[in-house]
């Protein structure tokens, strides 16, 4: 599948080099290797940096030289460089104190989802990756059979039990989102609970332990909409490690003879729900939110409109 074809978040792919984070000697050889990169993370978020004044800015990529070295090493793999070569990438995540002695006047800490907007596609596929296992590592210091605490092992990909070495791996949480039309080509968009008034966007959630994918689609449009859907049919995923999600979009049809009036919100999750044509959506313009195109929820409207969203109007990036 050409990478201009999937989801933001999931154009590029990096060489995670897996075979090297078992290396005993992968710590010294990355600190003797001239080309390395570090990647610094700090609260869940980003270092940008201005190359160039006026330039857009780049994910914040150093040389280990002189940074601090108390912090959470982890190993993401290789980018190639200009002229062919390769370079190793190191996630580190550090401290207040220690963060604020790397940002630098032209660099700035950044959330993920602002950071996102900004970034090229590898720079995104890079952002995803550590901030996933960032927060995976913050989210695991003990070990959930026993309350030992774990230590690191293997470049940051498993955590260990020091009481019993059992094994701790990074965790993925699947989540379907799901673009649903009805025989009108209008689509179904929900307002949830925590957002403000004309905020929309598809209906989604986590799938269940044994569930299908297509089945969680069915499900959760029943559940979140009070109607029944078929035609489901995969279109892309995308990582959204906030904190460990990944969103498997679909599209689907309201099940033939189905009324498109009897759709209902939950009143819990989704307090609204309407269906909106695409004269709807232009006539609209700002006065409807709708999610931008870092998300796979605008990537799936946008291909459902025909372009990009007559919005202008940002997700919350915190």
């Amino acid at each position: 599948m050409p990478e201009s074809s999937l989801p933001p978040l999931a154009r590029a792919a990096i060489d995670r080099d897996a075979a090297a984070r078992s290396d005993p000697e992968r710590e010294a050889r990355f600190d003797a290797d001239a080309s390395a990169l570090v990647l610094p993370v700090h609260d869940g978020r980003l270092l940008l940096a201005e190359r160039h004044e006026g330039s857009a800015p780049e994910l914040g990529l150093v040389a280990p030289l002189g940074l601090p070295t108390e912090a959470l090493r982890c190993y993401l793999g290789r980018i190639e460089l200009e002229g062919g070569r390769t370079a190793p990438v190191e996630l580190r995540v550090y401290d207040d104190a220690a963060a604020g002695a790397i940002e630098a006047e032209e660099a700035r800490w950044a959330p993920l989802r602002r950071a996102a907007a900004l970034l090229d596609d590898r720079g995104q596929a890079l952002a995803v990756e550590a901030i996933a296992l960032a927060s995976w590592h913050d989210a695991h210091p003990f070990c959930p059979r026993c309350g030992s605490p774990t230590e690191v092992s293997d470049a940051g990909w498993v955590r260990r039990c020091i009481a019993e070495e059992r094994q701790l791996f990074p965790r993925t949480d699947p989540a379907v989102i799901v673009l649903v039309t009805d025989d009108d080509e209008r689509v179904l968009l929900g307002s949830n609970a925590l957002w403000e008034q004309r905020r929309f966007s598809l209906l989604a959630g986590f799938v269940e332990p044994g569930e299908p994918l297509e089945h969680a689609v069915v499900r959760e449009i029943a559940e979140e909409a009070g109607i029944p859907a078929d035609r489901v049919e995969y279109a892309g995923s995308q990582p959204w490690p906030l904190p460990a999600s990944l969103m498997l979009g679909f599209r689907a049809r309201l099940a033939a003879g189905a009324d498109p009036a009897i759709a209902r919100p939950d009143g819990e999750e989704i307090l609204e729900l309407r269906w909106f044509s695409r004269d709807d959506i232009a006539a609209a313009g700002e006065e409807l939110f709708l999610p931008t195109g870092t998300s796979i929820a605008g990537w799936l409207l946008e291909h459902w409109y025909g372009g990009p969203l007559p919005t202008d109007v940002p997700w919350p990036s915190s």
